[in-house]
C-alpha cells in the first residue's frame, strides 16, 4: 500500500511551483472571460503572471464581498463565464452565495485529505455532511467516491437511524464535523449500539479542540483534521505527521497581511489567499477572511508542499458555527427586521464540545415574545439555533463588534 495519493504530493517544491505558474496564464485567460473578472483585471498580460512576486499584485477578491456581488449580478457575481447548465450541480450559501460543481472527478479536490486520513478504495464512508443545498456534503461524497469508496449520504441529524445504518454497513470512515461525531458516539453508547467499525474520521466545518480530540481517539477513531470552503472545496489536510495541514495540489495558496494582498514575512500570522486552476470556475486571489502562518521545512509524512498552522482565527468578524459561516451582514439584516432595537452583539461559545449562539440585544422593551420573535429571525437568518438575550440600552460595548467569537 503506497504512503501518498500520487507522484504530485512528493514532487520537488521548485518543480511544483514551477508547473502551477506555467498554467496560470491560461487560468487567467479563462477568468477575464467573465465580466467581473475582465473588470477586475483589465489592462492585465496573462503572460506576465508566472511567479509568485507578479500574482500578489494582482487585486484580492474578498469572501466577504461575494454576497453582495452575487446578489447583484446573479448567479455568479459575474465571475464565472461558463454556462449554469453546464455544470453538474448548483449550491447556495448563506448571504446567498451561489457555488457550481465542476463535472470533473474530484471537482472539490478531496481524495487527497482522505487519503491522508488513511482511507482507501473499497472502505464505506459515513458522510454526515450536510446534502441539502449547500456543498458541503457533495464535497465530501465526491471525493470519497473519486477514492472509490462507497458513501452512505446520511447527512447530519437522525441519529438513531444512522446508528441503525451503522450497524448495517458497518463503514469503516466518518466524515463530518467533530461534534456530531461525538453526538453519534454518545449516542450509541447510551444505547448499547455497535459503531466500533469506524476506524478513522475526517472531520471539518467546527472547531476540534485538543480535549475533543483525545476523546475521540480514546474511542478508537483516529481523525484527521482538513481545510476548506464550499468555493474551493479541500485546501490543506492533516497528514499522519500531525505537523500543521499540507496544502492541497493544483492551488496556489498565499498569507497576506490581513485588509492587504501583501505578502506576509515567512511565518508570519497572515490572511489566507488562494488562486485555482480550474479554467471552467477560477477563483484569483479569494481572500478567504481565514488566519493561518506558514510552517518551514518538509512534512516528515514526505509531502513536499506548502505547510500551514491550520485555522488560526479571522481576520474579519465573519466566524463558523457547526460548519455554518456566520456574517456581520447577518447579524445586521436580524437587525434590520427589529427596527426598534439598539446595539446587537452574536457570542460565540463552547457548551461542552459543542458550539453555541448567543445573541445579545439592546432594548427597553424587553419580553418572552419579542426574545422569542428574535430567536426566530436569528435562525431564518442564519440558519442555525441559539439563544437570545436582552439586555438594557447601553450594556454593550460601543466598539464595533458585532460577532464575537470567544471558542
Amino acid at each position: 500500500m503506497t504512503a501518498h495519493y500520487d507522484a504530485l504530493e512528493t514532487r520537488a517544491a521548485a518543480a511544483r511551483e514551477a508547473e502551477l505558474f506555467s498554467r496560470l496564464p491560461d487560468v487567467l485567460r479563462s477568468a477575464m472571460a467573465a465580466p467581473a473578472y475582465a473588470e477586475r483585471l483589465g489592462g492585465l498580460d496573462p503572460a506576465a503572471v508566472t511567479a509568485r512576486a507578479a500574482l500578489a499584485r494582482l487585486p484580492v477578491l474578498r469572501k466577504s464581498e461575494l454576497a453582495a456581488l452575487h446578489r447583484a449580478s446573479a448567479p455568479f457575481g459575474g465571475f464565472v463565464a461558463t454556462a449554469p447548465g453546464s455544470f453538474a450541480r448548483l449550491f447556495t450559501s448563506p448571504g446567498p452565495i451561489f457555488e457550481p460543481e465542476g463535472t470533473q472527478a474530484d471537482p472539490w479536490r478531496g481524495a487527497r485529505a482522505l487519503f491522508a486520513a488513511g482511507f482507501r478504495p473499497g472502505d464505506v464512508v459515513l458522510n454526515t455532511f450536510s446534502y441539502h443545498l449547500t456543498p458541503g456534503g457533495f464535497i465530501f461524497d465526491a471525493s470519497a467516491r473519486a477514492l472509490g469508496c462507497a458513501v452512505i449520504p446520511a447527512g447530519p441529524g437522525n441519529t438513531e437511524q444512522q446508528l441503525e445504518l451503522i450497524e448495517a454497513y458497518r463503514p469503516v470512515g466518518y466524515s463530518g464535523t467533530p461534534d456530531f461525531l461525538k453526538i453519534l458516539l454518545d449516542a450509541a453508547a447510551s444505547t448499547g449500539r455497535d459503531v466500533s467499525s469506524i476506524k478513522r474520521a475526517l472531520v471539518s466545518g467546527a472547531a476540534f479542540p485538543p480535549s475533543l480530540q483525545a476523546e475521540i481517539k480514546a474511542r478508537g477513531i483516529d481523525a484527521y483534521q482538513a481545510f476548506g470552503t464550499a468555493d474551493l472545496g479541500l485546501i490543506a489536510f492533516e497528514t499522519e505527521a500531525r505537523e500543521g495541514m499540507v496544502v492541497n495540489e493544483d492551488l496556489i495558496l498565499e498569507i497576506v497581511r490581513p485588509g492587504t494582498g501583501d505578502p506576509v514575512a515567512p511565518g508570519d500570522v497572515g490572511e489566507i489567499v488562494v488562486t485555482s486552476l480550474d479554467p471552467h470556475h477560477p477563483w484569483i486571489r479569494l481572500a478567504l477572511g481565514d488566519l493561518t502562518a506558514a510552517l518551514p521545512g518538509t512534512s516528515r509524512c514526505g509531502r513536499t508542499n506548502m505547510r500551514i498552522k491550520g485555522w488560526m482565527g479571522r481576520a474579519d468578524q465573519t466566524t463558523k458555527v457547526k460548519g455554518m459561516f456566520v456574517r456581520p451582514e447577518q447579524v445586521a439584516e436580524i437587525g434590520n427586521r427589529h427596527p426598534a432595537l439598539g446595539r446587537l452583539r452574536l457570542v460565540v461559545s463552547r457548551q461542552g464540545e459543542t458550539d453555541a449562539m448567543t445573541l445579545r440585544v439592546e432594548t427597553g422593551a424587553a419580553s418572552d415574545a419579542l426574545r422569542d420573535e428574535i430567536a426566530a429571525s436569528l435562525r431564518a437568518v442564519t440558519r442555525l439555533g441559539g439563544n437570545v438575550e436582552l439586555v438594557s440600552p447601553g450594556a454593550l460595548p460601543n466598539d464595533g463588534k458585532v460577532i464575537a467569537d470567544e471558542r
